[in-house]
C-alpha cells in the first residue's frame, strides 16, 4: 500500500479503470478512490474512466478527457480480473500500471498488484489502503466504497463478508452520507425489472440435486425492453428458492453467444467458469457460452458438482 501511495506521488497525471459492464463495487471503489486521491492531491489530474452505465450513474459519473500523445502518466485498474475486461484501453500506454483487486490472481497484470481474494470487495481494499496510509476521506468516497462493500456483500449476507468488512463498513459509516437513501436507491429496481423476475421464478428449471437455470433470450429481453447489463439485478433471484445451491443464469447476447451468470451458496464454481471462458469468485463466476450445446454442458457441469 505504502508503494502504491508513492507511486500515486510521482505522477500528476492519473486514470482510475474498473471492467466493463460494471457493478456497484466496480464504480465504488473506482470512482471512491478518485474521490479520496482528489481530496488528498487537488493540484493533480485525476480522471476515473470507462463507459457511463445507465444504471449506475446514481452512484457516479466517469469523466471525459482526451490525453495529449506525449503526456505520461499512473494508471489504476479496480475491480478488474483480466486485462480483457478493463474499460477504456487507455491503460495500455500507461508509464506505470497497478491493479487493485479481490479476485483470483489468474492474470497478474500489471507493474505494481495490490490482489486479495479473500476480501469481500475491491471497495473494502481501497477503503483500508486509504485508511492505513493516512489519506484523508470525505463523506462522497465513503458513500462510494459503502456502497460497493454493499453490493459485492449483499447487504454482508455473503461468505466474503468478513470482521474486516463489518469494521471497515463502520468507520464509512461514520461519514455524513444518507445510508438509507443510498439503500433504498441500490435495491429498487423498474417495474420491468420486477416483470423479468417474475418470469426468472415463472420459468426457472431446478434440478433434484439442488442445480437451477434460466434461459433469457434475445427474443425475451425485447418483450421485458430490457439490455443485458439491467438483467444484472435478477442474478441472485434463484438463490431466494430454499433447496437451490447453485444457479446460471444463461443471457443471449445481441451475437449469439450466451452471457453465463453462474452463483452458488457453498459449492465452488469457478472452474467450472474457467473451463468456458470465464472466471471469478469461488461462489460468483460469469462465464461465456457459444452455443445450446455448450449451454447444456454448463448445466450438466453444474449439476454433477453439486454431488
Amino acid at each position: 500500500m505504502n508503494e502504491i501511495l508513492e507511486k500515486i506521488k510521482a505522477y500528476e497525471l492519473i486514470l482510475i479503470h474498473r471492467h466493463k459492464n460494471p457493478d456497484p463495487d466496480a464504480i465504488g471503489s473506482q470512482a471512491g478512490l478518485r474521490a479520496i486521491l482528489r481530496e488528498n492531491f487537488p493540484e493533480k489530474r485525476i480522471y476515473a474512466v470507462g463507459y457511463d452505465e445507465p444504471t449506475l450513474t446514481y452512484l457516479a459519473e466517469m469523466d471525459l478527457i482526451e490525453l495529449r500523445e506525449d503526456e505520461k502518466y499512473l494508471s489504476i485498474v479496480c475491480d478488474t480480473a483480466n486485462t480483457p475486461r478493463i474499460d477504456d484501453d487507455r491503460y495500455k500506454n500507461a508509464d506505470f500500471l497497478i491493479k487493485i483487486d479481490h479476485h483470483p490472481n489468474d492474470d497478474a497484470y500489471g507493474d505494481l498488484l495490490l490482489v486479495e481474494p479473500e476480501r469481500s470487495s475491491a471497495s473494502e481494499i481501497v477503503a483500508d489502503f486509504a485508511f492505513e496510509t493516512g489519506l484523508k476521506l470525505n463523506a462522497e468516497a465513503a458513500r462510494l466504497l459503502y456502497a460497493g462493500i454493499i453490493g459485492d456483500t449483499g447487504r454482508f449476507l455473503y461468505p466474503a463478508t468478513s470482521p474486516n468488512t463489518l469494521k471497515v463498513a463502520s468507520k464509512l459509516a461514520e461519514f455524513p452520507f444518507d445510508r438509507p437513501a443510498l439503500g433504498r436507491e441500490m435495491s429498487s429496481f423498474d417495474m420491468k425489472v420486477a416483470r423479468l423476475q417474475g418470469f426468472v421464478y415463472e420459468n426457472m428449471e431446478v434440478s433434484e440435486k439442488g442445480a437451477a437455470r434460466v434461459l433469457l433470450t434475445q427474443e425475451i429481453l425485447k418483450k421485458f425492453d430490457l439490455r443485458d447489463a439491467e438483467t444484472s439485478s435478477i442474478v441472485s433471484t434463484p438463490g431466494n428458492i430454499r433447496g437451490v445451491e447453485s444457479w446460471a443464469i444463461f443471457v443471449e447476447q445481441a451475437d449469439g453467444h450466451f452471457r453465463v451468470r453462474m452463483r452458488s451458496k457453498v459449492k465452488p464454481i469457478n472452474e467450472i467458469a474457467k473451463r468456458h471462458d470465464g472466471g471469478g469468485h469461488a461462489l460468483a463466476s460469469g462465464a461465456n457460452s457459444y452455443s445450446l450445446e455448450e449451454n447444456q454442458q454448463i448445466w450438466q457441469e453444474l449439476q454433477d458438482n453439486l454431488e
